[in-house]
């Protein structure tokens, strides 16, 4: 029996899941969590053998975690389930230490083979995310701007894409507005830009405001 751990800000998500692994013999849900605190403090105290992580949650962001979760917790796999677009997450979530990524318009059959594909000690991505990956080994290109941010701040770079004030991004984060407007600097100077407006266009034109709330 595999047992997951579902950490997702939102209750429809869990419940979804709960169902579809319920509906399997070999699948077992150990717990759920909102927050990354939750995640940490149920992996603490309960035995899972698989982590089903959003990227996108309140505070500490998923991906933020994925460093003190190889760390504490070695023998717990971490498959993202994610709506940001695979092109542009997928990989940056495996540099990070997790073994494989879903995005949440995957079939559930998808997700299903994912979770035992990553449970068995492998790594999973999609076949189209493959083929990508290997044309890129053949044909390199240049690096993207954004590729040189910070996870938060490759965070907060797709909310101000979305249209977000400095004011919603600390609110969706659990974030204060100082340290929101710090993260807006930092990526302008990374990114050698100087408005929201050049943001913003940025975001749109390499697909990076494709998530949820």
């Amino acid at each position: 029996m595999l047992d997951i751990l579902i950490a997702d800000d939102h209750t429809l998500i869990r419940q979804g899941l709960r169902k579809l692994f319920e509906a399997e013999g070999d699948l077992r849900v150990a717990g759920e969590a909102a927050v990354v605190a939750e995640v940490f403090d149920l992996l603490s105290s309960t035995k899972v053998d698989l982590l089903i992580l959003d990227i996108n949650m309140p505070g500490r962001s998923g991906i933020e975690a994925l460093q003190d979760l190889r760390t504490r917790f070695p023998g717990v796999r971490v498959l993202i389930l994610s709506m940001y677009p695979e092109e542009t997450a997928a990989v940056r979530v495996l540099k990070a230490g997790a073994s494989g990524y879903v995005s949440k318009d995957a079939a559930p059959e998808e997700l299903l083979k994912a979770i035992r594909k990553v449970a068995s000690g492998e790594r999973y991505v999609s076949q189209s995310l493959a083929d990508r990956l290997a044309e890129e080994i053949v044909t390199p290109h240049t690096n993207k701007l954004h590729e040189s941010l910070s996870e938060r701040e490759y965070e907060v770079l797709c909310l101000i894409g979305r249209g977000k004030t400095v004011t919603e991004i600390a609110r969706q984060l659990s974030l204060s507005i100082p340290t929101i407007t710090t993260y807006r600097v930092r990526i302008l100077k990374k990114m050698n830009m100087r408005t929201t407006a050049e943001l913003i266009h940025y975001a749109i034109r390499h697909n990076l405001v494709e998530t949820i709330e």
